[in-house]
């Protein structure tokens, strides 16, 4: 005939649940590191995000001015240093004008987009802030100290896009 079985011993120690876990030491301290290393990821993306945003707020001031320097081509242009015959391109002031507030417009744009987070957004920005460098390299006999601040605040701004932009993405969606 067949024995029952007798009562089974527990594998587990006392005070226990029977479906616990067993991690090692090594095992405990791989996960521990791990952890470690996920928090100082999110601590170093949220401190890029402040780059990101630099780009942001300042692409859109550097909209702004681009339109009142328009604005000034076309109703004051006598606060320029040089008539527009001593510039290194020969054109009008006022063609000047719009040149500037096309790209401060589109900087405004940029800069809306970039705060969604849109890739199309970063590469305009990009692409403006370039233009607009170029732009003011033949502006500087008309108004030097204007325009070596844009550049410098444009090339910042391209560092910041090209670098930390995709920190403007919200990931979340």
């Amino acid at each position: 005939m067949t024995e029952t079985p007798g009562p089974r011993t527990p594998q587990t120690p006392p005070g226990t649940p029977p479906a616990a876990w067993h991690v090692s030491d090594e095992a405990r301290q791989e996960e521990e590191l791990y952890d470690r290393r996920a928090d100082a990821r999110d601590e170093y993306e949220s401190e890029q995000f402040g780059w990101a945003l630099f780009a942001v707020v300042t692409l859109i001031l550097v909209g702004g001015f681009q339109i009142i320097n328009g604005l000034i081509a076309f109703f004051r242009s006598g606060t320029y240093l040089v008539g527009r015959n001593k510039l290194p391109v020969n054109i009008d002031y006022s063609a000047w004008g719009w040149v500037h507030v096309i790209l401060g417009v589109l900087a405004l744009v940029a800069a809306m987009g970039l705060l969604r987070g849109a890739m199309w957004a970063r590469i305009l920005g990009v692409v403006l802030c370039a233009i607009s460098a170029i732009v003011y390299m033949s502006f500087i006999p008309a108004f030097p100290a204007l325009a070596v601040v844009v550049i410098a605040v444009d090339i910042l701004i391209i560092y910041a896009l090209i670098v930390h932009g995709r920190d403007l993405k919200d990931s979340e969606y």
